[in-house]
């Protein structure tokens, strides 16, 4: 007999394996250009991948080579991720792909390597750290970090006087950037470091804890899977606006005051592919779950990049914003924010960043990394490509949105059959029906993830990423110190379920959709302020 998730690991493998399919065989390009791009990043598997990745091992070995006060020294680069990344607002993509571009240009400086791409890693196709990642200086495990990050008495001593001396040297302007994430001196900023007392939240991992996932265990767990699985990737691929407040609509996380500002406060709110598969990843290769309490590798919080595999994580999440860019063109829809937000958006100053000479760039602005063009790259197709062959027009009839009323952890929507049985009928490359979650920042230490269920029975004790009734695992990243005030809120989007038996009622007008939210690892049940299903 076929049981019920047998059929539904079957449809997500077939679903899968169409989409890689479609991948091989479509010719990306520059399909809104004039010729070809002179770089190409690809696969990291592939072929050329594979030969990228020998580069990479070469840089990063050069980079930690040098001395803590070039700031091309590998923690070095680090730390601008730490001081200036932003997360949880619509400048997530645009910083990222300005801080790979001279990383970029900075491995083939250091190389030689003129050809040298950052290679992507597809965790749709591959859930799990591609097998090179474990060698040498790839592997931040291994005898190259140690000299570095034997302890944290050690790292300290290399590093901490360096920043602290830079931290000295900033501008007005730049210190004024820093304030809204709680860094106002130097030792603000070591406290995020250091953990500031709480050991999920120490930034800094040892060499032997610095990444959880090993060559003899190198994959991701069911639920972070699932999480970059079909269904999840296209629903954030599908997304019809660059920014909106309707939240199931926008592909960029919220909009706020600047690229500092934390996750949290009204209307906050992370969009699919940030909240769900890039955060999540981030913290699993840290070990968010299984070393519960802490301390975790160094993906799980805000000095990421001392883990090689923090770009090859981000080459992907570009490559998203790529192909959704191009699906945007080719259906004439928006990709850039809208006129009135144009100027505010591109003006942002990014003031952290160094070239490939080892120079500070002093004040950039986001506009000027908003296209590929600036890196001229392109991308080896890979998960998600087959959106532009052809890309299909959403027929734009939401039609709701639909509340529930929580109650603690959990809430009920009632739903039009006729929507469910919809996207019950649209597969995972089409989902049409999404949730909208709104929780309280659960804070430093009270755990950062939560399994999304719907439809489970109210007795059930067993639940995970198999049943039928597993929707996702909505994510915070870098629970850093600075954050240890915060008691705001924000919102995560997910598609709902894919499986009839997630949705009871179905042969009545409406279904009842029965949300239920728990904590990952050892964190508090969360109380839930507002649950919505949306149709896209």
């Amino acid at each position: 007999m076929t049981t019920t998730n047998s059929m539904i690991t079957r449809r997500r493998f077939v679903s899968t394996a169409a989409m890689a399919a479609g991948a091989v065989t479509l010719p990306l390009g520059r399909a809104f250009a004039q010729g070809k791009a002179k770089y190409t990043r690809y696969n990291a598997t592939s072929p050329g991948g594979l030969a990228a990745l020998a580069t990479y091992a070469k840089g990063v070995e050069a980079m930690l080579k040098l001395p803590a006060t070039d700031p091309h020294n590998w923690f070095r680069n680090a730390f601008v991720h730490l001081m200036d990344c932003p997360h949880g607002n619509w400048w997530f993509y645009v910083w990222h792909r300005g801080y790979l571009g001279y990383f970029e240009q900075t491995i083939r400086a250091l190389t030689g390597d003129n050809n040298f791409a950052i290679p992507y890693w597809d965790w749709t196709a591959l859930p799990q750290i591609p097998d090179p990642m474990f060698d040498g200086p790839l592997n931040p495990q291994s005898k190259f970090f140690e000299p570095y990050t034997f302890n944290i008495a050690v790292f300290n001593s290399f590093i901490q006087p360096t920043m602290t001396s830079y931290w000295n040297s900033l501008s007005p302007a730049q210190l004024a950037q820093l304030a809204p994430r709680g860094y106002t001196s130097p030792d603000t900023m070591w406290n995020d470091v250091n953990g500031n007392g709480v050991s999920g939240n120490i930034s800094f991992a040892t060499t032997c804890g610095s990444r959880y996932l090993t060559r003899d265990n190198p994959k991701l767990d069911p639920a972070t899977a699932k999480n970059a699985e079909p269904l999840t990737l296209y629903g954030g691929l599908g997304a019809t606006e660059f920014y909106s407040t309707q939240k199931f609509l926008s592909f960029n996380s919220f909009k706020t005051t600047s690229h500092g500002t934390p996750p949290g406060g009204k209307g906050s709110f992370f969009s699919v592919l940030e909240g769900l598969p890039h955060n999540s990843i981030h913290n699993y290769i840290g070990g968010f779950g299984p070393l519960d309490p802490g301390p975790y590798g160094n993906m799980t919080n805000n000095l990421s990049p001392v883990d090689p595999v923090f770009f090859l994580h981000h080459s992907n999440m570009d490559r998203l914003w790529d192909l959704w860019t191009r699906k945007q063109k080719k259906l004439n829809l928006p990709y850039q924010p809208a006129d009135a937000d144009k100027k505010a958006y591109n003006d942002e100053p990014f003031l952290f960043y160094v070239d490939a000479s080892g120079k500070f760039v002093g004040t950039a602005h986001a506009g000027d990394y908003f296209d590929t063009a600036r890196w001229d790259y392109e991308y080896e197709p890979g998960s998600g490509s087959d959106i532009l062959n052809p890309p299909t027009a959403p027929s734009l009839k939401h039609g709701l949105p639909l509340r529930g009323m929580p109650h603690g952890n959990a809430a009920m929507v009632s739903v039009p059959s006729s929507a469910v049985k919809s996207h019950l009928a649209a597969g995972a490359t089409a989902a049409t029906l999404f949730l909208e979650i709104t929780l309280a920042h659960p804070g430093p230490g009270n755990g950062r993830e939560f399994d999304v269920f719907v439809g489970a029975p109210a007795n059930a004790t067993n639940l995970g990423p198999d049943s039928p009734f597993f929707a996702g695992t909505i994510a915070f990243f870098a629970h850093g110190s600075h954050t240890m005030g915060m008691n705001s809120e924000s919102t995560f989007v997910l598609p709902l379920p894919e499986s009839a038996e997630a949705f009871h009622n179905l042969s009545a007008a409406n279904a009842a959709v029965n949300v239920r939210v728990l904590p990952r690892g050892k964190g508090k049940a969360p109380v839930l302020t507002s649950v919505t299903v949306e149709r896209r």
